[in-house]
């Protein structure tokens, strides 16, 4: 997921060199949607898992 928000953000950056503004816009958005996905997907696993381990003791 990290590297699809990483490859938005670099379609970005191309576009906007080029001037395509609408395009640009659009991937950015894209890509910081993607990267809070995978935020909220880290922190609920992250949990999850100190949650499993923590009964083990």
């Amino acid at each position: 997921m990290l590297r699809l928000a990483l490859f938005f953000l670099v379609v970005s950056i191309v576009a906007a060199i080029f001037g395509f503004g609408g395009i640009a816009a659009a991937s950015a958005d894209l890509a910081r949607i993607l990267f809070f996905i995978a935020i909220v997907v880290f922190v609920v696993l992250l949990v999850a898992g100190l949650m499993a381990g923590s009964t083990l003791w």
